[in-house]
């Protein structure tokens, strides 16, 4: 990697940090939703920088679906059990359970849309009144709208008419009681600029980013893995296809991409010829034009 690419890395880093311990300094139940995805991980590592040799000053929050890949909670335990640090979830089943929210039917149920709840209630019972995340503005038009402090009205409600001005990277945490803010130190990055720093920080990733064999099913012109999560019928042919994800949610809502790139090398050899977005392959995002910006209004991370 050249000089100047490291350069802008750097660069990048510290404005990171430096949210990261505004957050700290502005805030006083602040939470790092966790993932398992590559961004969420890249924060982790951006904590351990910003905060090192002490603890987070926040645990980390992941909203489980059930329906997650498993090659993710595997890695979610083996990276606690690494950090130390201290790990909330919440279950979209609790929700479903306590009558909430309904599940979905129909071949395209998913449980994607149902985690809204789920984090609403998480982030009311622990008091959170900051949510960090690892959106960034390139993933998809309405998060391109959003600040990084964006706030969120005592419904977990955003509105883009409410938009703070963030000049001189000052960045306003004032909020009142029952609002939150959410953070999104990263929001400056690409797809490709955290998967040059996941090479140069040397970052363990889930095994499902990088290509393997798998069971997938065609839905939708997309290839999605083969799973109990997936309301499969006769129409459905099971084939063996080698592919990789560019990005992690639910299994009922994430599709693959073919692909034959095992190394990091090779993933940001094809990401930087790819033409579409990581988010072309998140079939919620297809339900409508703007199907993530009225997520986003209903407290949608």
């Amino acid at each position: 990697m050249s000089k100047n690419s490291l350069d802008y890395l750097d660069q990048l880093e510290a404005e990171a940090i430096h949210i990261l311990r505004e957050v700290a300094g502005q805030f006083e139940k602040p939470a790092l939703l966790f993932s398992g995805g590559k961004d969420s991980i890249t924060l982790v590592r951006l904590a351990e920088k910003a905060f090192r040799p002490g603890k987070f000053p926040f645990p980390l929050v992941h909203i489980d679906t059930g329906h997650n890949f498993g090659e993710t909670i595997t890695y979610r335990d083996h990276m606690m059990e690494r950090i130390n640090e201290k790990l909330i979830v919440g279950y979209v089943q609790d929700s479903i359970n306590e009558g909430k929210v309904i599940e979905q039917k129909g071949k395209n149920a998913s449980r994607n849309a149902l985690q809204t709840v789920t984090l609403l209630d998480t982030i009311a019972k622990h008091g959170f009144d900051a949510c960090i995340g690892g959106a960034r503005r390139d993933e998809e038009k309405a998060r391109a709208k959003e600040r990084i402090f964006s706030v969120r009205d005592e419904f977990g409600q955003w509105d883009p008419k409410r938009q703070r001005p963030e000049l001189w990277n000052i960045y306003n945490g004032k909020i009142h009681k029952g609002e939150n803010v959410r953070v999104f130190p990263i929001s400056n990055w690409t797809e490709l600029d955290v998967w040059n720093y996941i090479r140069r920080e040397n970052i363990e990733l889930p095994s499902i980013y990088f290509a393997h064999e798998r069971n997938c099913i065609t839905r939708n012109g997309q290839l999605m893995a083969a799973s109990p999560f997936l309301n499969m019928d006769e129409e459905d042919v099971v084939i063996r296809k080698k592919v990789r994800f560019r990005t992690v949610g639910d299994m009922t809502c994430t599709a693959a991409v073919e692909s034959e790139a095992t190394y990091i090398d090779d993933i940001i050899e094809e990401i930087s010829a790819s033409k579409i977005s990581e988010r072309g392959a998140r079939m919620d995002d297809k339900v409508s034009e703007a199907a993530m910006e009225d997520r986003k209004k209903g407290g949608y991370f």
